[in-house]
């Protein structure tokens, strides 16, 4: 079972996000654009793992804890891993600094079942393409000038998602296992 955490957009946010993406995929075609319906903020990929380590993954996730909501602004885009040779299109994150909190918290109770740390350093934001090739990429630096600093809005959360991932024609599908409340909503 492949298995990620994550945190869930708006429902405002994620239509601001595909209207932008429409109007770049007539632009710049030949990059694997993201579904939007399954657009989230990543907080672990965790991998494959056993049906039978899912409950331990569960417990160990139930107990982050965070004294506030996580807020977020979605703004700006940008590549990675850089504009020169870049591979994935996304969305920044600007966050509140609980996020990155939660992240590594995560990352503390979920290694001793097994599941690698991530060395990179937590870097939020959203996918929104992925680029095999560099050909034409101009015309999307060129409509991004164009359009200005996009704003596509905040999220203010207290709730991660334990996702299963299906790899299939046309995608991934993700499907919420659990939800988890590391804070109190004020």
């Amino acid at each position: 079972m492949r298995l990620f955490v994550a945190l869930d957009l708006s429902d405002a946010v994620r239509a601001k996000i595909a209207k932008f993406c429409e109007m770049l995929r007539a632009e710049f075609p030949s990059v694997r654009w993201t579904r939007i319906e399954g657009i989230h903020v990543t907080l672990k990929f965790i991998g494959e793992v056993p049906e039978e380590s899912v409950a331990r993954i569960e417990d160990a996730l139930s107990a982050v804890r965070s004294d506030a909501p996580v807020e977020m602004n979605f703004r700006g885009a940008g590549f990675f891993p850089d504009e020169r040779r870049p591979r994935v299109f996304w969305i920044r994150i600007d966050a509140t600094p609980n996020l990155a909190e939660i992240g590594a918290q995560i990352e503390t109770r979920l290694e001793p079942l097994g599941v690698v740390r991530e060395m990179r350093e937590f870097k939020p934001h959203l996918t929104l393409a992925r680029i095999s090739e560099s050909r034409g990429i101009e015309k999307l630096r060129a409509a991004l000038r164009r359009n200005g600093p996009a704003d596509f809005g905040a999220v203010r959360t207290n709730e991660m998602y334990l996702y299963r991932s299906e790899l299939g024609r046309g995608g991934a599908k993700y499907t919420k296992l659990k939800t988890f409340i590391f804070a109190k909503m004020p």
